[in-house]
């Protein structure tokens, strides 16, 4: 059942009674009959309650702030649910739920069983479409266009529906939103109720790039043209039906002389703006046109203020993209106490020094420059740094390119968006062998940001890959050295994936070390009479090191035997380390902070052309067969089974009677 049947409760929304005209509204509804005015003011409310409630949960804060005044008017003027509304990525859809019921539960966005912090089709009738990644809008947006008029033919009670794909200036210059807008004008008459509204901001999670920026600047500074249009259309409607076809082609060459065109309508989208986002008297009479009308698909350009209305978030760098909780009034984030340094800076710091010394170096990123640590490398090396913008897809390619003219390109990535490059990563790095190093940043579980950025699938897609080594570190001083071996790595493509996070508070050395590729290391030893087979292997790749240590503390206290390794890489594995575990131990434990199937799997494929997977009992540990919601990090963990309790009772189940017996 959608939040949108639970009826506000005074009690659970601490705002109630502060905000008059957002107090009327449960659902889109009841603000449809409200006056221009009315809808301005509630605007102003909806702010403010966005602001209360994100300075209690942390989150996306400045995007929302931005579309308060759309998402009033989409809202005011559309039929949602059955009209379709699609935010792209979704981090700016808070005020967009506050409307739609769930203002009662805004306070537990990204909270455990909370909120999510995008869009989720499970949490609200009003959310068609889930989102986190984005460009997706408009391909999504034009299926369901399509869809509904497929149905409205076989069906004439059905009624077609209008859909909205709100995308932003970021997100509409990937590949994904140019091949869904080139299939739109030829979609057929079903994509004639699309709408795409570009939010251009001048601003996504960093000031964005490449040409697409520079063109919509041109057209904000172009001569706007709505009154004559609107002007026009009065008059053509007062004509004979030949000179109202006249008269609307003479409005498209005039636009044409004003602007010089524009792609979109190039792409066959009926352009209209750009508007001011943030003016009511604009927005609704222009929504009420476009719903009204037949001319798509329309595209409709709107410029808005990220961080509008809300003065420390209009002042800062990144408008307050994302925030923790804050202060209202002052607008001061509570910080976390200080304490060990972050893996995303630790990569970054060991990547610049060897960049000092080897011109050799690049690094590559998709809008996400201070998220993957790079933009110190862009402050110091500018000319061998590249933000490719949401492309991730052209971010692998490129830096292939680089690699095979002989540079060293590192392309910093999330994990879960280098997903959305694997053909690259496939066709144009692996299958050549070219040197391309993936630094895979938030690896794992990713706590408030839920599954949808989980880095649970890296393992399983790059250690299928005939040439690809594949790295993973057990602390910040393993990472620094993985940074180190990746630069000189020249024979293929090599990724090291790390997690989001600080890392264990150990003391960083002076510089990297070069590890000897395919090699893990033993950090405990049991002791054992040589030639006996006893006790508990545990081979832990990535950061479940530290639990397994726990974990054979336990067993150690039970009066059971037990080796702890680190593989450090999951491609290729220490065959010889893998050996001696299974020769000397009863059970045999692999763990890793990934989906089953991709470091389990190479170590199983050994043992068994070995054929020691005959004479061991071996337990591969890895993410569960299903997506892990937002929380905590340690309390996913702990659903998910890595954490050391875990661990403990896996290997008692393995040794069966004899864990009894030794407890004992």
């Amino acid at each position: 059942m959608s939040d949108t049947s639970k009826p506000n409760s005074a009690s659970s929304i601490p705002t109630m009674g502060r905000f008059p005209n957002l107090d009327r509204v449960r659902v889109p509804a009841d603000l449809r009959n409200f006056s221009a005015e009315q809808l301005r003011q509630l605007a102003e409310e909806l702010r403010s309650e966005t602001v209360d409630a994100v300075s209690t949960t942390g989150g996306h804060l400045g995007a929302s702030l931005g579309v308060v005044e759309l998402t009033v008017a989409m809202h005011a003027v559309f039929n949602t649910p059955d009209d379709r509304i699609i935010w792209d990525v979704g981090h700016q859809a808070y005020p967009h739920k506050i409307l739609t019921g769930r203002r009662e539960r805004i306070r537990t966005l990204r909270q455990p069983e909370g909120l999510s912090g995008f869009t989720r089709r499970s949490e609200s009738e009003y959310d068609p479409f889930g989102a986190a990644h984005s460009s997706t809008s408009i391909s999504a947006g034009l299926g369901m266009a399509v869809a509904h008029h497929l149905r409205a033919n076989d069906d004439p009670s059905y009624e077609e529906r209008n859909v909205i794909a709100v995308i932003g200036d970021g997100s509409i210059s990937a590949g994904m939103a140019y091949e869904a807008m080139n299939n739109a004008a030829v979609a057929g008459p079903g994509a004639k109720r699309l709408i795409v509204i570009l939010n251009d901001n001048e601003m996504s999670i960093a000031p964005p790039v490449g040409s697409m920026s520079n063109y919509l600047s041109r057209l904000m500074t172009s001569r706007k043209f709505l009154s004559l249009r609107d002007l026009a259309g009065k008059l053509a409607k007062r004509l004979p039906a030949s000179l109202e076809r006249t008269a609307k082609r003479a409005d498209e060459l005039t636009r044409g002389l004003i602007t010089g065109g524009t792609l979109f309508e190039e792409l066959g989208f009926y352009y209209v703006g750009p508007v001011d986002g943030h003016d009511m008297n604009q927005l609704v009479p222009i929504l009420r046109n476009l719903r009204d009308s037949d001319e798509g698909p329309v595209l409709l350009h709107v410029i808005t203020e990220k961080g509008r209305g809300y003065k420390p978030a209009e002042s800062a760098g990144d408008k307050y993209h994302a925030v923790s909780k804050f202060n209202v009034i002052t607008g001061e984030q509570k910080k976390a106490p200080a304490g060990p340094p972050s893996y995303t800076s630790v990569m970054a710091r060991e990547l610049l020094r060897h960049a000092e010394g080897d011109e050799r170096i690049t690094a590559v990123t998709a809008a996400m420059p201070s998220g993957t640590g790079l933009d110190k490398f862009a402050a110091k090396y500018p000319g061998r740094f590249f933000d490719v913008g949401i492309a991730e897809q052209h971010a692998v390619t490129f830096a292939a390119g680089m690699a095979s003219e002989g540079l060293r390109p590192f392309c910093a990535i999330y994990s879960t968006f280098l997903q959305r490059a694997y053909d690259q990563v496939v066709h144009d790095v692996d299958l050549q062998n070219l040197p391309v190093r993936f630094a895979i940043d938030r690896a794992g579980l990713v706590g408030a940001d839920g599954a949808t950025h989980a880095g649970s699938f890296d393992l399983n897609y790059l250690c299928c890959l005939p040439n690809m080594v594949v790295m993973a570190p057990s602390d910040e001083v393993e990472l620094t050295h993985m940074t180190a071996t990746a630069c000189v790595h020249d024979s293929g493509p090599i990724a090291f994936r790390y997690p989001r996070g600080s890392g264990t508070g150990l003391d960083l050395p002076e510089k990297g070390e070069i590890l000897e590729i395919g090699r893990g290391r033993i950090v405990r030893e049991a002791a054992r009479q040589p030639g006996t087979r006893s006790g508990v292997a545990i081979l832990s790749l990535g950061t479940r090191l530290t639990e397994s240590l726990k974990a054979a503390d336990h067993l150690a206290a039970q009066g059971i035997a037990v080796t702890v390794a680190d593989a450090r890489f999951a491609k290729p594995v220490d065959t010889a380390l893998i050996e001696k575990l299974a020769r000397e131990h009863e059970v045999f434990i692999t763990i890793e902070e990934g989906a089953a199937g991709g470091f389990s799997t190479q170590v199983i494929r050994h043992l068994a052309e070995t054929a020691l997977l005959d004479s061991v009992k071996f337990r591969p540990m890895a993410l569960p067969d299903c997506y892990i919601d937002h929380n905590l990090p340690d309390v996913q963990y702990d659903e998910a089974g890595l954490n050391a309790p875990q661990i403990v009772a896996t290997a008692q189940a393995a040794l069966g009677a004899q864990a009894g017996q030794q407890t004992a």
